[in-house]
């Protein structure tokens, strides 16, 4: 009975684990301003966000894990930020009052 109750507990544990899943990113916009990103990828590719508003969010998008180039644009200004992007996290690019860009990593946990 105790060797079912630990199978079954680490069973479901396992289906809560991100399994080599693609990273993902979204810009949080709380500036001054509308904000434009455009995101390059490790892949060579090279994705927009156009209008985020101040006070919203873009939803998420998954990239290929690697090195990934976020050029914000808010107020005719660009700010530029790279994050290595690892497997199994979602990011938030966040863009603050003073319209500095911070970056935090959530690990997914399902």
């Amino acid at each position: 009975m105790v060797i079912l109750s630990v199978c079954m507990i680490v069973g479901m544990e396992s289906c809560k684990r991100c399994k080599g899943e693609d990273p993902g990113a979204r810009v949080v916009n709380n500036g001054t301003s509308v904000a434009s990103v455009q995101i390059k990828t490790s892949g060579g590719f090279t994705v927009n966000i156009n209008n985020v508003d101040p006070g919203t969010a873009s939803p998420y998008s998954n990239y290929a894990p690697g090195e990934i180039t976020f050029t914000i644009t808010v107020d005719s200004k660009e700010y530029v930020k790279t994050v290595q992007m690892d497997q199994c996290y979602n990011y938030d690019i966040v863009i603050d009052k003073d319209n500095n860009i911070t970056s935090t990593s959530i690990e997914r946990t399902r």
